[in-house]
């Protein structure tokens, strides 16, 4: 267990605690796992619907053991506008479903030959880096999100994203208590409040929105007729690969966050299990692929509440907002520079904690070796270096964790001229 934690990974909060706390997390991940269905063309309730699902099946087979809420995937969606557009859903169901085999069967191979390979191949002068990387790499997001509007620069959305960020800090740092847990939901409020005095707010679809709406489920034999779509399945399940490193670097921070060692308990052939279970179950209600979120890992970082407890409210939150139709066009009425500002908070704070592990292992910087490693993982990561391979992509975060494996498999212990 970390020290200074609030609630521990097993602990349960009081019922008031539990909807302040998992409002906050469906607040954080809710952007992002909306943005995805409506950049491909497909219905955000249903994406929401889904991502609460999948959460809930991801700490079931996890035996709730492990924190993270699964949302929507970015890693799919140039596959997922060009199959939306020719073949249309039922060729994206194909491959959201092979991209969740393809973690069911790599977490078999991993039953079979253990994880003690692990602690070898990530060890912290890999993990610290990675873990640095996966927080400033989405730097680029927040500020984009904190500054553009329709990809132009608007001065009053860079100051309401640092009036967010401003109150939000002075939530986390002033308020105790109740109140001092949910600085991220309360930085939310604050910043759409002062989002609206600044007239930046658009209510249309929030006055348009019905009350109750069912979410636009797509299940096969219900919905529509499957047939195989070998170009959808060929197109995204490579792709589980790149989701996998990064699935592997949340745990990283996770293990870092609650002092404990998830690849070892419950084990990463749980944690892949649950996944890919996730996004198979995603596929058959008609939602994107989903993974887990590095925002609820920083809201976890910046309240230390750690309670699987939590998330699991979050997930239900989610299903049953994907239901009513007025919060849910509330809640993506949130302007853009309102979750950039919290972003920065978020992302930073995943940053700091790879930070933690150089400094707490004590890495020795003047050894060429671990210089080498850093610097390879840092750069190639935070500037997104990404690997293109037909339709698909290595993310740089991707390339930076299989380079920072490599290198640290591969070089001496010491340098020739360190001998000398």
């Amino acid at each position: 267990m970390a020290q200074d934690v609030v609630l521990d990974v097993e602990e349960k909060p009081s019922f008031g605690q539990w909807i302040g706390l998992s409002m906050q997390h469906m607040f954080s991940m809710f952007g992002s796992t909306v943005l995805v269905p409506i950049l491909v063309g497909l219905d955000p309730s249903i994406a929401l619907f889904s991502s609460g699902v999948g959460t809930l099946l991801h700490l079931l087979i996890t035996h709730h053991k492990i924190p993270a809420y699964m949302g929507s995937s970015f890693a799919f969606i140039t596959p997922m506008i060009a199959l939306m557009k020719t073949a249309g859903y039922p060729a994206i169901a194909q491959g959201v479903i092979a991209s969740g085999l393809v973690y069911l069967i790599v977490a078999l191979i991993v039953a079979f030959a253990g994880s003690d390979w692990i602690d070898r191949i990530l060890p912290p002068i890999v993990v610290g880096p990675i873990v640095m990387v996966i927080g400033l790499s989405l730097a680029g997001t927040a500020a984009t999100d904190a500054t553009m509007n329709n990809s132009k620069y608007d001065l009053r959305y860079f100051a309401v994203a640092m009036l967010t960020l401003l109150v939000t800090i002075i939530f986390n740092m002033y308020f105790k208590g109740f109140w001092g847990l949910i600085p991220i939901l309360l930085g939310i409020v604050s910043g759409y409040i002062i989002a609206c005095l600044f007239g930046i707010v658009d209510f249309s679809k929030v006055m348009s929105a019905s009350w109750i709406s069912m979410p636009k489920f797509e299940i096969p034999f219900v919905s529509y007729s499957p047939k195989m779509y070998w170009g959808a399945i060929l197109s995204m399940a490579p792709i589980a690969f790149v989701t996998m490193t990064e699935h592997m670097g949340h745990i990283m921070v996770l293990n870092e966050l609650t002092g404990r060692d998830f690849f070892k308990d419950p084990g990463l052939k749980k944690t892949l299990a649950g996944d890919g279970a996730a996004s198979i179950a995603a596929g058959l209600l008609g939602g994107p692929s989903v993974t887990s979120y590095g925002e609820n890992i920083g809201v976890m970082a910046i309240t230390r509440v750690h309670s699987v407890y939590v998330l699991m409210g979050a997930a239900v939150f989610a299903i049953l907002f994907s239901f009513v139709g007025k919060l849910s066009a509330l809640i993506e009425s949130i302007p853009s520079p309102v979750i950039g500002g919290i972003s920065f908070l978020l992302f930073g704070v995943i940053a700091a904690s790879g930070l933690k592990v150089i400094v707490e292992r004590k890495i020795d910087f003047n050894k060429k070796r671990n210089l080498m490693i850093a610097s390879v993982i840092l750069v190639i990561g935070i500037g997104n270096a990404y690997l293109q391979l037909g339709d698909f992509q290595f993310s740089g975060v991707a390339v930076a964790t299989i380079l920072g494996i490599i290198l640290n498999l591969v070089l001496p212990q010491e340098a020739a001229s360190e001998k000398e």
